[in-house]
């Protein structure tokens, strides 16, 4: 057998044992938050009919189809689920004034009296899922959920709103995490670069100038999607640490956004010039440094994070 053959039927196989694993997974979760129920979390409620009222009760006005679409939901099935809820009075419909066409839909006192019970249990529900576990695991399997919501879903559409904030006390564990699982999994990396962001982290918390100084935390529509710092190296001269954009927001332009903060800021803070360390092997962020007229100027090869790398010096005259 060639060698690509052989590739391709080890990629094949490994396929396989993940699909497996995810649908393993499917059938603990699911039995775990009782979805395999007629009705959930003892409400006289489907899944479906839940989700159709969590999104009303939290949503100012939608139509139809923004719900079919929103929810994956056949549109037949949908329209037999909102012609339920206005006989028993939950739903109140209301001309767009965008497009007479169109009505939105409402919760009427009376739905949302019905949905308050729903919503208290599945708090509930999921405290007692939550609750037997530490706070550190907590956190773990949050983050988890975040991953998998951030691979699997859609890239963040054109017009979410894109926020650049300054730290706060809980973003430093945060962004360390951050940095370790995805370079772990995309680069196969090993925990020496977590402990290495742990230490930038640490330093960057105590040794923080402001005015020379700053970490810039990007969020799209409130959640987490990268982040980037600018530290003092010398009175002349700033460095360039920790960029990160989440996979969920890569191609939007935030990476690109994240350093042209810095480097508007280093201008502002009288920086001469900005310099920076990467590896070979980031390519995005090496083009994109290099298009911000950054310039390589010193290569070394280095056994770090469990691989053989080629370290890089890039820097840029302000």
């Amino acid at each position: 057998m060639l060698q690509s053959e052989i590739v391709r039927a080890s990629s094949a196989a490994g396929l396989l044992d993940r699909v497996e694993a995810i649908r393993r997974f499917n059938r603990f979760y699911t039995g775990k938050i009782g979805v395999l129920q007629e009705a959930i979390l003892h409400s006289p409620f489907s899944l479906a009919e839940a989700r159709v009222l969590y999104e009303l009760a939290h949503r100012n006005g939608l139509t139809a189809s923004q719900l079919a679409a929103e929810l994956n939901l056949d549109p037949g099935y949908l329209s037999r689920i909102l012609r339920n809820f206005s006989r028993r009075g939950f739903l109140t419909r209301k001309s767009s004034q965008s497009d007479a066409r169109q009505n939105l839909l409402f919760l009427t006192p009376r739905g949302r009296k019905s949905f308050a019970p729903l919503n208290s249990e599945s708090q509930r529900e999921i405290q007692k899922l939550l609750g037997p576990l530490a706070p550190a695991a907590q956190a773990r399997v949050v983050a988890a959920m975040r991953s998998i919501e951030s691979l699997l879903g859609s890239p963040a559409p054109k017009n979410s709103t894109i926020v650049l904030r300054e730290h706060r006390p809980g973003d430093m564990g945060y962004i360390v995490h951050r940095h370790g699982e995805l370079y772990a999994r995309e680069y196969g990396w090993n925990e020496e670069f977590e402990a290495l962001t742990a230490e930038i982290a640490s330093e960057f918390i105590r040794n923080f100038e402001p005015r020379k100084e700053r970490c810039r935390i990007a969020e799209i529509d409130g959640n987490f999607a990268g982040c980037v710092f600018l530290v003092r190296k010398s009175d002349t001269v700033a460095k360039l640490r920790m960029l990160l954009v989440e996979p969920s927001a890569r191609g939007s332009g935030l990476g690109g956004r994240l350093v042209d903060e810095c480097i508007g800021f280093a201008r502002q803070a009288g920086y001469r010039k900005i310099t920076l360390w990467t590896n070979h092997v980031l390519h995005a962020a090496r083009r994109l440094y290099e298009r911000r007229g950054f310039v390589l100027v010193r290569k070394e090869h280095h056994h770090s994070f469990g691989h053989d790398l080629v370290g890089e010096t890039w820097e840029l005259k302000l």
